[in-house]
């Protein structure tokens, strides 16, 4: 699947999101990465990482703080090295894209599975 696609299965899945989550997502910067640095690896282990949430969880956040954007990247490589086709493959970009959107709204892995997400 070319980038464009992607994007575009990117785009949708993030405005199929409910309104008033979409707008409480806040200096949020969504990127498209075809793999994951080393480093993250490194740190995450070596599963296939199909997107990774960096920032403070809006419930970890103290009133004032100041942080830096926060942002989710979507390993477009990692998701179709995985073989995903089809329904299946724009499904998998969906879940990735909410999963991920989960961590900032400061929900942890073991909840957003029981979710299936």
């Amino acid at each position: 699947m070319n980038r464009k696609v992607f994007e575009r299965f990117v785009r949708e899945a993030v405005e199929d999101i409910p309104e008033p989550l979409k707008e409480a997502l806040d200096n949020v910067a969504l990127v498209i990465e075809d793999y994951p640095l080393p480093h993250v690896l490194d740190e995450l282990g070596d599963e296939p990482l199909f997107g990774l949430y960096e920032g403070v969880p809006l419930p970890e956040r103290e009133l004032g703080m100041v942080t830096m954007p926060d942002k989710i990247t979507i390993y477009r490589g990692e998701i179709l090295d995985a073989g995903f086709r089809g329904r299946e493959l724009v499904e998998e970009i969906q879940i990735t894209v909410v999963h991920e959107i989960g961590h900032y709204f400061g929900l942890s892995d073991e909840e957003m599975e029981a979710m299936g997400y």
